[in-house]
């Protein structure tokens, strides 16, 4: 009789039966161990949740702030039914985690999302050995390569101070939790007045509250919109480009930050006036520098391009990689939370 896999898929998600529990569970469970708070880790109705201690808060804001929720510190040891479960920085936003499953000395990892780029607003991230390593891939082909995150602040910088001496609103289009708090930790706030859509606002001080240091910035409301037209730069999820909101802000100047911005047509279809390539996941190298530095032979692959990945693994390094069925896809190419229903661009980046 072959004996059951420490974690295995489910129609609810990913579950270790010793253990009794789930991880990033896609529907409400008993037991859930959640890697980080977006929505399409974090799902509301569970009994229980496990996370980070550092993004408790966060799971709170985004589930139910009467849920049942337990924060650890990273790296510090829970039993659940004779498994041993820890946490590791995943480096993808604030208290996001890598979960570590441990029994009768086999080691399983799940990866959650993670980049391993340097990040002022989180942690960062920490290499964890094992013999089974199921990692994201949203940005598993060759073609993705980050430019260094320093080189895009100077960017965003440049086209923020072009705008004002063109007279322009400048509005970046950012992830609400997480991509917005990397922005506004390297965010010059000498160069004007930065200001957040309601949307960002709220996660602010649950920042703050952790001692992450940020530039300052203003929620917009109606009473102070003349402090941002024509010079503030204003960070705002996609789903305010064309509504009566950003209208209040003309003339404007639309940007998106994001890794699907180094594929063509991407910038084109949204209607952006520049995209910069700034990603809370890894880009390639940093998918096959993990996987090998974890050292695990078994490699699950989930969320995104699975398939080359897969076959990258198996060809080139000869590693036991396999399909992990997912109901999402991470990180879409709008910025938006996703159920798992939408696709990456087609185009890829030309050579």
């Amino acid at each position: 009789m072959q004996a059951v896999p420490l974690i295995q898929p489910t129609p609810n998600g990913l579950y270790c039966q010793a253990g009794d529990f789930y991880i990033d569970p896609w529907r409400p469970v008993p037991r859930a161990v959640v890697t980080h708070a977006h929505s399409d880790h974090a799902r509301p109705g569970c009994d229980s949740y496990l996370c980070a201690q550092s993004g408790a808060a966060l799971l709170r804001q985004r589930v139910h702030k009467g849920a049942a929720i337990e924060g650890v510190k990273f790296g510090e040891h829970r039993k659940i039914n004779n498994i041993i479960v820890s946490l590791y920085p995943s480096g993808h936003i604030l208290g996001s985690a890598q979960v570590r499953v441990e029994h009768q000395g086999e080691v399983w990892v799940v990866s959650g999302d993670y980049k391993t780029a340097p990040d002022p607003s989180c942690e960062s991230f920490e290499v964890v050995t094992c013999q089974t390593f199921i990692t994201e891939c949203t940005f598993g082909l060759p073609v993705y390569r980050w430019p260094r995150p320093e080189d895009m602040f100077v960017d965003i910088h440049r086209w923020w101070e072009g705008n004002q001496e063109q007279g322009r609103t400048s509005v970046l289009f950012a992830y609400a939790l997480g991509k917005a708090q990397r922005l506004l930790a390297g965010l010059d706030a000498s160069i004007g007045p930065i200001g957040v859509h309601g949307a960002v606002a709220p996660f602010l001080p649950l920042y703050a509250a952790e001692g992450i240091k940020l530039a300052a910035a203003e929620k917009v409301t109606a009473d102070n919109t003349k402090t941002f037209k024509s010079k503030g730069l204003i960070i705002a999820p996609s789903s305010a480009q064309n509504t009566p909101w950003l209208r209040k802000f003309a003339p404007y100047s639309l940007a998106f930050a994001s890794g699907w911005m180094a594929v063509r047509g991407a910038r084109r279809r949204g209607a952006y006036d520049r995209g910069f390539v700034l990603s809370d996941h890894c880009d390639w190298p940093g998918l096959v520098e993990t996987v090998l530095a974890t050292g695990a032979e078994n490699i699950g692959v989930t969320h995104g391009h699975t398939a080359p990945f897969i076959r990258y693994l198996q060809e080139e390094h000869g590693l036991n990689a396999f399909d992990v069925p997912t109901r999402f896809v991470g990180e879409t190419a709008t910025g938006e939370e996703t159920d798992g229903h939408a696709e990456p661009p087609a185009e890829e980046p030309e050579a």
